[in-house]
């Protein structure tokens, strides 16, 4: 039998845009809670929306883009952490056919204007300065090296100079604040200046509509950027028709209702955050919950114990972060029921607490990549343990999954490893203004391909065994470091582990154990590592160097950079 699978279609597709969809669920539950903030830049108490309030603060930030000249077509990026004004312009654009750049708050000034002059951005949201960036000084910067950049935005933050965040004070004709942005009071110099070459206008609530019933389900309208871990991030471009029914799609097999508050801790810069998060639940009714800015543990467990949320996101380091805390019984998690791990494969140990210990018992496995917008497989309810560890589910409804030899392009064999394909309608547009690039990573015959070693076993489930690039060879011995991984975390001492390849004389590559300790563990060496695997791995599995870290090094969106870990072992060794 052939490692392919087709998803079920039994629930049709959403054949509309993402302004429109919004709106028809305003209209069904206008009173509803839609958005919570729990910590907001400004600081204070929560802020809260209704669908209804919420889509008043939408419309009104479309309208003023409206009158800012946007078209559709026109790139605005945004550069910001998690705010409540972040969803708002996700659906604001949407509604204007703008698309919509997230940019990585994570970038420095070289990545900021590679992104801006990448896409011929036009306008960038800008989130004030906090302690990790200085993200109006570096807009600034590229405001000035940036030609088609005309303007740029400063979300509010604390005007307290002592306080944790610093908002950006417009300075120029080509600055204003978002609060300027909404009421159409203009810059600083208060004359409402257009960006060159755009004449104001006062636009209505009928135009509004006009715009959006000119818009098309295949219109792009997101760029979403690799993470770039081997040269210049890529941009993904995602139309309403990607993200909106990948969203609405996830939430349906989570039995998502009006009924759940999620909390989403993991960016809206990237998929995760953007679509398994925001589109996903404000398609089904849901409440999103913001719990911070970034993500820490204390925030989003605080998040659920204060508004009863049903549902918690986040990679597996996450979890891991918030099971380790010292007071993790103080907080009342009764009311979970289900959430969404994503971003690299979870332990059993971890899913047996997040099961047990945070009452998830229909937690969600999801799989994919930015460029299949992005989740192409996923665990159901009532799938085993072993199938919400050891596979990343089944392939989603309307898509189809293949595994074909990396060589050959041939499928194989179901057990049999190779390269996961997807197809179908998650599959972006292509890369922003890179065609050639857009053709390595999707055939002719519509596959995208993932770069993920996997197996599909006989019930169509599909086992993850790592990135191409991260399949170690020792003396011709294929190595998955997954194994290996998933056989440390059984350690006592282990709190979190990634396995890489670094270079050898002798056999090519050897295999390194990068170690997180868990508090109060015994410190941990080669040796030790050895007797542990003795006997319980093939010899050439057990681990040639041990190193032990505080931490990964990550992505935004929660993936370990395992080319940078090894590039440190390397230096580190002299190899």
């Amino acid at each position: 039998m052939l490692s392919y699978s087709a998803g079920d279609k039994d629930v049709p597709l959403l054949e509309t845009t993402i302004g429109t969809q919004f709106e028809s669920v305003v209209t069904r539950f206008p009173d509803r809670q839609a958005l919570i903030e729990a910590q907001p830049p400004q600081g204070g108490r929560p802020r809260h929306w209704t669908y209804q309030e919420l889509n008043n603060h939408v419309d009104a930030l479309a309208l003023a883009l409206m009158n800012r000249g946007f078209a559709a077509g026109d790139r605005l990026g945004i550069w910001s952490p998690n705010c409540a004004e972040w969803v708002m312009f996700q659906y604001a654009t949407a509604k204007i056919g703008v698309i919509l750049v997230n940019v990585n708050p994570a970038y420095r000034s070289h990545e900021l204007e590679f992104v801006v002059n990448q896409n011929g951005m036009r306008s960038l949201v800008v989130a004030p300065q906090d302690k990790n960036s200085d993200y109006p000084a570096m807009a600034r910067q590229a405001l000035e090296n940036c030609p088609q950049l005309t303007e740029l935005v400063f979300l509010p933050g604390s005007d307290d100079a002592a306080g944790p965040l610093t908002a950006g004070v417009p300075q120029t004709d080509a600055e204003l604040s978002y609060q300027q942005l909404v009421s159409g009071k203009g810059n600083r110099a208060g004359t409402a200046a257009a960006p060159p070459g755009v004449n104001p206008a006062h636009h209505t609530a009928a135009q509004l509509a006009e715009r959006m019933a000119s818009l098309t389900t295949e219109d792009p309208i997101n760029i979403q950027y690799t993470s770039g871990t081997t040269g210049f991030p890529k941009g993904a471009t995602l139309t309403h028709r990607n993200i909106l029914n990948n969203g609405h799609s996830i939430g349906a097999l989570l039995n998502y209702t009006e009924q759940d508050k999620v909390v989403i801790p993991v960016p809206f810069y990237h998929c995760f955050g953007m679509v398994i998060g925001n589109l996903n639940v404000l398609s089904h009714g849901g409440c999103v919950i913001v719990p911070s800015r970034g993500f820490t543990p204390t925030s989003a467990l605080q998040a659920v114990h204060d508004f009863g949320a049903t549902s918690l996101y986040g990679v597996p380091t996450m979890f891991i972060a918030e099971l380790a805390l010292p007071n993790f019984d103080d907080y009342d998690l009764s009311s979970l029921r289900t959430g969404v791990m994503a971003g690299s494969l979870c332990p059993v140990e971890v899913m047996k607490q997040v099961i047990s210990r945070m009452n998830m018992k229909d937690v969600a496995i999801c799989y994919g990549m930015t460029e299949t917008s992005p989740v192409s497989t996923m665990t159901r309810d009532g799938d085993t343990l072993a199938q919400r560890t050891e596979s990343v589910g089944r392939t989603m409804p309307h898509l189809e999954s293949q595994i074909v030899d990396p060589g050959t392009g041939e499928v194989v064999e179901r057990g049999q490893i190779g390269e996961l394909c997807t197809r179908g309608y998650v599959v972006m547009k292509g890369y922003w203004g890179q065609e050639e690039k857009t053709a390595e990573a999707i055939d002719p015959e519509g596959w995208m391909h993932t770069g993920d070693l996997a197996r599909m076993d006989a019930d169509g489930y599909i086992l993850v065994e790592g990135r191409i690039k991260d399949m170690v060879i020792r003396g011709g011995e294929n190595i998955y470091p997954r194994e290996i991984e998933e056989f440390l975390y059984s350690h006592p001492d282990i709190q979190d582990v990634q396995v890489i390849g670094i270079p050898d004389q002798k056999y090519g590559e050897e295999l390194m154990a990068c170690i997180i300790l868990k508090d109060g563990a015994d410190p941990l060496d080669a040796e030790t590592v050895r007797e542990f695997c003795s006997g319980r791995l093939a010899h050439y599995k057990v681990p040639r160097y041990v190193q032990v870290r505080e931490s990964f090094p990550m992505t935004v969106s929660g993936k370990i950079r395992k080319v940078e870990m090894r590039q440190e072992a390397i230096e580190k060794l002299g190899l």
